[in-house]
């Protein structure tokens, strides 16, 4: 019998530990198969293999045999592909035999054991043989796999080595790796089910115990763990199943599980790639042996490791969350038994813990409570471990880190999404997720708006959640409840829901109500209300019948918590309006995704809040606009071009300017993709034509808008229907609908070159005939004239070949009609020589002319812009004329160069600029003493809106003639100049809100067209963002803004009234302002980092509240985001506080130096400037702004910055103490000072008038003394009180009492003769002579003596 097998720690142990007293099993006589022709190791591994196959089994064990495996096992790299695979096949193919040997060895035992004890003599040596053969079994069981693990860990070693080195040489040349013939692949996994299929036989047998030997296990597990680290092998599903299978088995079979959960933890922390896997083993081991002693091993070491580990191992920390999500997802009910353990880490500062354990509360919610089977205690406690989760969850939403409050809302996400939020706690999560829409995170608010988006997809309450039909089924229900138990008092649906929290997957009373209603009707709110679409309820009070009373309750219920559930969503739409102007493009596309499913599901409030996405059209951001373009196909493109063009008009009946703007854009770009075909225009001519029955007038306007946005795109849109654009758009509809002709006369302007060429030759004088009359007559009204002849005498100069005449025509008409007699005219005003003029005709008057005017500049520069074009087309076809002529291609080089010598195309140019400047001037003022129609009606003009009485008499007129006066003034240089001071006197004080808004506009056109005029009145143009009216304070600011981000005007001192405007009490303003900041921030190198100091300084200065001070400063700091411009400020701030002496600066300063974004380099610069800045740590509240600073500091520093830092804190620290001392030691000296004064002032002023008897000579002598004193009483008494003034509050002793008495006393003195001073100056005297003896007694005593010596 051999001797037995023990693992050693290495193959080549077995050499080294030669055992001669045959104790174990070990290699005695290797073979030197280095040595061997590749011949002769062929033939020696055949007669291996013979011997392996030919004899028993275990024969592996016998010495020679052992020995000569060993070497080829050593060796086993050399070995050519057929030897390799003779051996490997040899040792595998005898070990899967000898598996099936084991269970037919232990029965033959069993009888032989049975028998022995029925007759012992019979064979006595029975048992002995059965045991020779199990032992001969076990150790070639070892053995065999002994050799094929070390066989798989020899050829991994090669392979990798191989593969590095395959790899650099395919690095460096594209040579291809020669192939080997043997292929590894296959046999890996083979040997590896081979040997996990070993582990799953009952191998108490073979060594005659529970549990199989010590280092049998070690060995096998060692060996799996260390291939579990090779990510390759684990792509292959077989071997990361035989694996898995190996590593379970070991730890759960064979109680292999303290040293297997050591090292899965470990393989954990180290490696990520195995955390799938890992999660994949354990939960095997609990399926296959219904045993979950490894993964409750594992959750119990898991909850036993400090919080604080995670911190610093946030590899490991990520790796483990992962892990415990994964086995949640795998064992969600024996985790749910175990979640205890793991509650703690919430408390933990790993956020990535956290995250991971707020996921496994929601695997296991969704998973682990699912079975209705048990007991009803047992589901009871299940149920009330679901709820403390639930709620673990909802506290997890306020989380301070803002990773974990958005892995939380997506866990509640994926609740909803798998319906494991019950009804009662719904309407809960809506309001946490509505609240997290203002986080300051984006990430949170991202989450926030998928979360309410997934809870709208997978609401329990129906199809559409209008909350007025929701009001009017409930009121409904409720009354049949009363029906149903007038005697019963109903239960609150509240306390009903709460008692009944089963989720909606549970299908509880509740659930199959609310499901069988809301899939049997298109909703709840609409199952009895079919008629309901708008939200008037009609009058069948009949509603369906759902049972009890129980389950009506419960209905109700329901009713009202989807009523809740629409209200919380419809109070969402202001945040949501916010969001879309967010800077973040993820907030604005969910936000968008949002609103179109809260339009889906009809929730109030989602239509208004969604037009409000157009203006986003124009952001640069390309996301944002392919958002909004989608929306907008989604929304409003219907297949059917009815509804398509339905939607369209009516969407631009009710937009206003703005939205219209982004309507055209858009639309625009939907012409051009294709997007709006043919069907759906020739829809909308049918719909402006009223060729659809019931479409209205105003219908008929929207759809010749939408036309005319299109034509901007492709302008033949118009050319089919010229005819009914004139017959419809000025004909008896336009009466119904006045802003119908307005919209014609835009579609005038929109038609191409040949459309007008027609429309002059078939109705060009009708139509002119109509704007003369639309112009010059008074068939609309008021409100509505100036709109549509803004675009009448427009479209007269974009289709009349000579539009300067019919204007000159249309401003005499409206002249003659302003001056007639006025008749009956309610408003009549005296303008020169006792002339009567109807305000209104005037006002139009003045509109007429000064459009004109700008139109006629307008047509001019167009005309200049023909001729150019015209020019540079004509050249151009001239040089290509030219280059194909090469016989005349040296004459053309020598004319083209006289002609550049000359200068001949230059001087064409500078005509041409010349004949334009001239045409310009000639509007308004011409060179010429002869002035033109217009220049006469200038000075008129003029001296109307000189004329302020008459102005704020009539505040439309002063409109009118103001608007007329900035018209001419943007016409001609020289009229502007001559009436700046006018437009400026107005604009600060008209009383008009209309008036200073049309000027304040005015007056940024004026600093577009002449920079150089305005420029000195620019502190008057920042003076407009103080006005008390918020449309005069909100156009200043878009002026402003305009101008400067065009770099129109410059960024001058007075930025701080831009700055003012971020506290605005107008929201608007206020957000107009940011984004202002906020664009002017992306300019070049950031001219706010410029601007800061000054702007900190003017704003101390300025009245302003220390918070608007704070919100002021806080913004403008974050939007600088440069390090070395931060750097930068923190020298400059620190420098500023040399030249302060204020307080309340110093506070300012310091706030400012908190918000900044401290690096290492700019805390080096803090520390480094301490000399500017020791002197103002004194004060509390600076002192508060520096620990700010250093705590940022301490959360980034490194180890050794960060012992810099807390040197720094200590010196601050002790400063602080010192500098209070110093101030607090100063105030005493002071205080010390003044009684000192006071009373010196008392004894030089005192006068001795003791009873004893003194001589007239001494009362002379002191009347002389009091004399010398009293000099110049008044420059005394001027000392006297400013010193008192500046130390009246710092002293609060007895004796600065007196000095305030004394202090009256002397404001006496100053004010009277000098006889009467003397005589104050003795009663006086006598006074701080009594109160003296009563203070103190001493005092007085050395007074009288000093006053004897005298």
């Amino acid at each position: 019998m051999a001797p037995p097998f023990i693992f050693p720690q290495t193959l080549t142990s077995l050499e080294e530990d030669n055992d001669s007293d045959y104790t174990r099993l070990t290699v005695q006589n290797p073979s030197p198969i280095s040595s061997l022709r590749p011949s002769e190791l062929e033939e020696f591994v055949k007669g291996v293999s013979f011997d392996l196959s030919d004899k028993e089994l275990f024969c592996v064990e016998e010495q020679e045999v052992f020995d000569r495996v060993y070497s080829l096992v050593k060796n086993f790299t050399s070995l050519s592909p057929g030897s390799k695979f003779n051996l490997v096949e040899s040792l595998r193919s005898n070990l899967s035999v000898l598996l099936p040997n084991v269970d037919s060895l232990s029965r033959l035992r069993r009888s032989v054991s049975r028998d022995g004890g029925q007759d012992e003599n019979d064979e006595p040596g029975g048992e002995h043989s059965v045991a020779d053969r199990l032992a001969s079994h076990r150790n070639a069981f070892k053995i065999y796999s002994f050799f094929l693990v070390h066989i798989l860990l020899i050829n991994e070693s090669s392979s990798s080595s191989v593969n590095n080195a395959a790899a650099k040489v395919l690095a460096s040349s594209k040579k291809k790796r020669p192939v080997d013939s043997w292929n590894w692949e296959p046999q890996r996994g083979r040997i590896l089910n081979l040997i996990a299929n070993s582990l799953e036989i009952n191998l108490s047998l073979l060594f005659g115990s529970s549990d199989p030997d010590e280092n049998y296990l070690s060995f096998i597990m060692k060996n799996a763990f260390l291939m579990f680290e090779n990510a390759l092998l684990l792509k292959d599903s077989d071997i990361k199943d035989a694996l898995c299978r190996i590593i379970g088995t070991c730890a759960t079979k064979y109680h292999y599980l303290a040293q297997s959960c050591a090292s899965i933890l470990h393989m954990i922390h180290k490696y990520d790639f195995v955390v799938t896997h890992l999660a994949d083993a354990v939960a095997g081991a609990e399926k296959r042996y219904a045993d979950g002693s490894m993964a409750t091993s594992l959750i119990r070491e898991i909850g036993r490791m400090n919080p604080k580990d995670y911190v610093k191992d946030t590899v490991g920390a990520e790796n483990i969350g992962r892990f415990l999500v994964e086995l949640a997802e795998r064992l969600p009910k024996l985790l749910s038994t175990n979640i205890g353990l793991l509650v703690p880490h919430f408390g933990g500062e790993s956020y990535k813990i956290r995250n991971a354990l707020a996921g496994v509360l929601g695997k296991l919610i969704a998973k682990a409570f699912n079975d209705v089977e048990g007991e009803v205690s047992s589901k009871s406690i299940r149920l009330r471990t679901k709820q403390a989760m639930l709620e673990i969850l909802l506290e997890r939403c306020r989380d301070v880190s803002a990773y974990t409050r958005s892995r939380v809302l997506q866990v509640w996400a994926e609740l909803c999404e798998e319906h494991s939020v019950s009804i009662g706690l719904w309407n809960e999560v809506a309001t946490v997720a509505s609240g997290r829409l203002e986080d300051k995170s984006a990430i949170v608010r991202k989450s926030a708006l998928n979360l309410l988006i997934m809870m709208l997809q997978h609401n329990p309450f129906g199809p559409q959640l209008r909350a007025t039909s929701f009001e009017a089924t409930l009121e409904q229900y409720k009354k049949k409840l009363t029906e149903l138990a007038p005697k019963c008092t109903p239960q609150n649906s509240d306390e009903a829901l709460l008692d009944n929290e089963v989720s909606c997957g549970e299908s509880g009373v509740e659930d199959e109500e609310v499901e069988g209603v809301s899939k049997g009707q298109d909703s709840l709110s609409d199952s009895c209300l079919p008629n309901a679409g708008d939200g008037q309820v009609q009058g069948d009070n009949s509603v369906p019948d759902v049972g009890n009373v129980e389950q009506t309750r419960t209905l109700v219920a329901s009713l009202e918590a989807g009523l809740r559930f629409s209200k919380c969503i419809s109070e969402t739409m202001p945040a949501l309006v916010q969001l879309m102007a967010s800077s973040s493009s993820g907030d604005v596309e969910n936000t968008i995704l949002l609103l179109m499913r809260c339009r889906q599901f009809q929730i109030d409030g989602s239509e208004t809040c969604l037009r409000k996405m157009l203006p986003l059209v124009f952001s640069q951001d390309k996301s944002i606009y392919e958002a909004v373009e989608n929306a907008f196909i989604t929304i409003y493109i219907r297949k059917n071009p009815v509804e398509t063009a339905k939607n369209l008009l009516n969407l631009a009946v009710d937009s206003n300017i703005g939205d219209l703007a982004a309507l055209e854009f858009i639309l625009g770009a939907l012409v051009s993709k294709g997007e709006i075909t043919a069907s759906m225009l020739s829809a909308l001519w049918d719909f402006f034509c009223f060729n659809v029955s019931g479409t209205t007038a105003e219908q008929s306007r929207g759809a010749l808008s939408v036309l005319c946005m299109a034509a901007k795109s492709s302008p033949t849109v118009l050319s089919s229907h010229l005819q009914e654009i004139v017959d419809i758009g000025f004909g008896r509809w336009a009466k119904v609908e006045p802003l119908l002709a307005r919209t014609a006369c835009v579609a005038l302007q929109r038609l191409c070159e040949e459309d007008k060429k027609k429309l002059l030759s078939t109705n060009g004088t009708r139509v002119f005939g109509i704007l003369d009359s639309l112009v010059s007559g008074f068939s609309l009204s008021e409100n509505i004239w100036y709109a549509a002849v803004d675009k009448a005498i427009a479209a007269l100069y974009a289709i009349h070949p000579t539009p300067e005449t019919i204007a000159a025509d249309l401003v005499k008409k409206s002249l003659k009609s302003a001056f007639e007699s006025g008749e009956g005219s309610e408003m009549q005003t005296d303008i020169a020589s006792g002339t009567t003029v109807q305000v209104t005709k005037l006002s139009r008057y003045l509109f007429i002319v000064s459009h004109v005017a700008m139109n006629q500049l307008v047509y001019i520069e167009s005309s200049i812009r023909k001729i150019q074009k015209a020019k540079s087309k004509k050249e151009k076809m001239d040089a290509e004329k030219k280059n194909l002529d090469a016989n005349t291609e040296s004459d053309v080089q020598k004319d083209d160069g006289i002609n550049s010598e000359l200068g001949l195309a230059a001087s064409e140019d500078a005509m041409l600029d010349t004949l334009a400047e001239r045409a310009e001037k000639e509007i308004v003022s011409s060179g010429s003493a002869e002035k033109n129609l217009i220049g006469h009606c200038a000075p008129f003009v003029s001296k109307l809106c000189r004329n302020f009485s008459v102005m704020q008499k009539y505040p439309e007129l002063q409109a009118s003639g103001m608007l007329a006066l900035c018209r001419l003034m943007i016409i001609d240089a020289d009229f502007c100049e001559s009436n700046l001071q006018l437009l400026f006197t107005v604009v600060e004080n008209a009383v008009s809100d209309t008036v200073r808004s049309n000027c304040t506009i005015a007056l940024g056109d004026l600093a577009v067209r002449f920079p150089n005029l305005l420029e000195p009145w620019t502190e008057n143009m920042y003076a407009r963002l103080r006005d008390q009216s918020v449309s005069v304070r909100k156009n200043a600011v878009l002026v402003l803004s305009h101008l400067i981000l065009n770099d129109m005007m410059k960024v001058k001192g007075y930025i701080n009234e831009m700055c003012m405007r971020l506290e605005d009490a107008d929201e608007r303003i206020s957000n107009l302002a940011k984004l202002f900041f906020h664009e002017l921030s992306k300019k070049g190198s950031n001219p706010i980092y410029n601007l800061l100091p000054d702007i900190l300084g003017k704003l101390s200065c300025q009245n302003l509240k220390g918070e608007s001070f704070c919100n002021i400063m806080q913004f403008l700091i974050a939007t600088i985001k440069k390090d070395k411009q931060m750097e930068a400020l923190v020298e400059k701030l620190c420098n500023r506080f040399t030249g302060v002496s204020d307080i309340r600066q110093w506070e300012y300063i310091s706030y400012c130096l908190s918000q900044l974004a401290f690096t290492e380099k700019s805390m080096r610069r803090l520390m480094e400037s301490i000399k500017a800045y020791e002197h103002v740590l004194s004060e509390d509240t600076v002192m508060d702004n520096f620990r700010n600073i250093i705590n940022k500091g301490k959360k980034f520093a490194k180890p050794e910055v960060k012992s810099s830092i807390e040197e720094f804190e200590e010196r601050i620290n002790k400063l602080h103490n010192e500098k209070k001392e110093q101030v607090l030691t100063e105030k005493n000296a002071q205080a010390h000072q003044e009684k000192v004064d006071n009373f010196e002032s008392l004894i030089a002023t005192k006068k001795d008038g003791d009873e004893s008897g003194e001589s007239e000579i001494t009362e002379d002598e002191e009347e002389e003394e009091e004399e010398e004193e009293f000099d110049n009483p008044v420059e005394d008494s001027e000392i006297l009180r400013s010193k008192s003034r500046g130390k009246k509050s710092r002293a609060r002793s007895d004796g600065s009492s007196e000095v305030t008495e004394l202090e009256s006393g002397d404001d006496e003195e100053v004010e009277s003769s000098s006889v009467h001073l003397r005589d104050a100056s003795k009663y006086r005297t006598k006074r701080s002579r009594t109160r003296s003896r009563n203070v103190c007694p001493d005092s007085s005593v050395r007074r009288t003596t000093r006053s004897n010596r005298r």
